[in-house]
């Protein structure tokens, strides 16, 4: 499904001239999602050669599923930030992103485009208690934030408390990329598949670069750097309501579970039932969702739905910085946690001033090579224990279910000549394989039955039912290159 972003005209991207052999430029920027983006633009703007790849279409990622909000306010972070990194560097957190959003309106204003930019308040709020609010507020204005506390707010349902923060954003972001990529050199559908000696290897060809850019929502290398043992992915849901009464400000729930709010010309962005990546057994978010939707606005109708997918680092902040001491010329920007519209702006500051030589006051706290214990312990727990249980399933779990037990339109982990498979029946009757294993590392991959899916629930990659990669940082897709037919017989056939 479609987000409204996707469904909004905008200029193409335009094409440049194949690269042949080996090239040279100044930067090379992987991923051409808001960060490569605007990375890019900033870099070209300060007179760099610059040369962006995406596997896929510009914006086509994690970008497009945005519910675009421009805000600092990313629930409750302030006063956890000042336990766990002390006030110092939750003060450069909190200030990179206030500047983030003054940059976007410094932006649109000077080229002129038009992405419905507005500022807006931003509110989190709470259901039940506002004792969590008030520890946010006093540590927001401690860090320089005028945020105030109020009971007021534009929700159709009561709330104790709500947090908010005035002069915040939101936008189109879509028609935001469109409009800076058209002063870029942007080679879509180009998988880079290594970084090797100072160049960009792709299909056909290498493109040698003084710097490189890992913008890839997740990064492309293991090693070094060993992100995914870092960060985990969240999915999440929007549905966009027409026929709801229009909000001023910007919602969210202080709890992970709850729901969050934003006008969108016209439309009512409704979000929520999250869940980690490779856990969605029994699927219903969408349901849910819609559900509670229908509750609190009887009078609207679903314009589109879609869902979307996270990088959530283990101390709550993004990486943004050198990928790894071994590779002092390439950078890295991920894990956004959520907030990749605010972070997106804060990398493209923070890497064209790493590049040109220019100092950054706020980069120590988004420093790759940061470990605050305090603030990430029990998140890498977490994480630790997820990535144990999916390769044990792997290794010891034989699944009951055969091809047989399937029925159209169901899919699932079977027992297939004495193996563990991946199987999917469509509607008519053919059966689909692939590997039980992520080919990332190993991990035992989950049916999602909501959205016709192979996920992982150690590190997120994600794939369709006839194993084609969707989501990274599998670099392949599990592809078993058999095909069932719709007699149950089995040949040999690529799909």
């Amino acid at each position: 499904m479609k987000s409204i972003w996707q469904l909004e005209k905008r200029p193409p991207i335009p094409k440049p001239e194949p690269l042949r052999g080996s090239s040279r430029t100044d930067v090379a920027v992987i991923g051409a999602g808001m960060a490569g983006i605007l990375t890019a633009y900033e870099l070209k703007r300060r007179g760099a050669r610059v040369v962006v790849f995406d596997r896929g279409k510009a914006g086509g990622g994690v970008t497009a599923g945005t519910t675009a909000k421009i805000t600092s306010q990313h629930r409750l972070i302030y006063d956890r930030l000042i336990a766990g990194f002390g006030e110092e560097k939750a003060a450069q957190y909190a200030q990179a992103n206030q500047r983030a959003i003054r940059q976007y309106a410094v932006l649109v204003k000077a080229k002129g485009i038009d992405c419905a930019f507005e500022r807006r308040p931003a509110f989190v709020y709470a259901r039940k208690d506002a004792k969590e609010l008030e520890k946010e507020a006093a540590a927001a204005v401690r860090l320089g934030i005028p945020a105030a506390l109020t009971d007021r707010t534009e929700l159709p349902f009561s709330v104790a408390g709500a947090l908010c923060f005035p002069d915040q954003a939101q936008f189109s972001p879509l028609r935001f990329l469109h409009a800076l990529a058209q002063e870029l050199t942007i080679y879509e559908d180009t998988p880079v598949w290594n970084i090797e000696d100072g160049a960009v290897c792709f299909r056909g060809g290498k493109l040698r670069a003084q710097a490189v850019v890992i913008a890839t929502h997740f990064p492309i290398l293991n090693s070094p750097g060993y992100y995914f043992l870092r960060m985990h992915q969240q999915r999440s849901y929007v549905v966009a309501l027409s026929g709801a009464p229009p909000l001023q400000g910007m919602y969210i729930d202080q709890e992970e579970g709850g729901f969050s709010f934003r006008e969108a010309e016209g439309l009512l962005l409704f979000g929520g039932s999250g869940h980690r990546t490779g856990q969605n057994a029994e699927g219903g978010n969408y349901g849910r969702l819609l559900r509670r939707a229908g509750f609190l606005y009887p009078q609207a109708s679903v314009r589109t739905m879609w869902s979307t997918q996270d990088c959530i680092t283990a101390d709550g902040v993004p990486f943004i910085g050198e990928y790894a001491p071994s590779m002092p010329h390439v950078f890295v920007a991920c894990g956004f946690n959520k907030w990749g519209m605010t972070g997106a702006m804060v990398a493209s500051s923070l890497l064209a001033d790493r590049i040109t030589g220019r100092e950054n006051p706020f980069a120590p706290v988004f420093s790759p090579r940061r470990f605050p214990v305090r603030a990430s312990a029990g998140q890498l727990m977490e994480d630790g224990a997820q990535s144990a249980a999916g390769l044990t399933r792997q290794a010891l779990h034989l699944p009951g279910r055969t091809l047989d037990s399937l029925s159209p339109g169901q899919g699932g982990l079977v027992r297939y000549n004495g193996k563990k498979v991946g199987a999917y029946k469509d509607e008519q009757g053919r059966v689909y394989l692939v590997s039980s294993r992520c080919p990332h590392l190993g991990c035992e991959l989950q049916w999602n039955p909501e959205e016709k899916t192979w996920d992982c629930p150690c590190h997120g990659s994600r794939f369709d039912f006839r194993g084609r990669l969707l989501d990274t940082p599998a670099r392949r897709g599990p592809v078993n290159r058999r095909k069932a037919a719709a007699n149950g017989t089995v040949r040999n056939k690529e799909t």
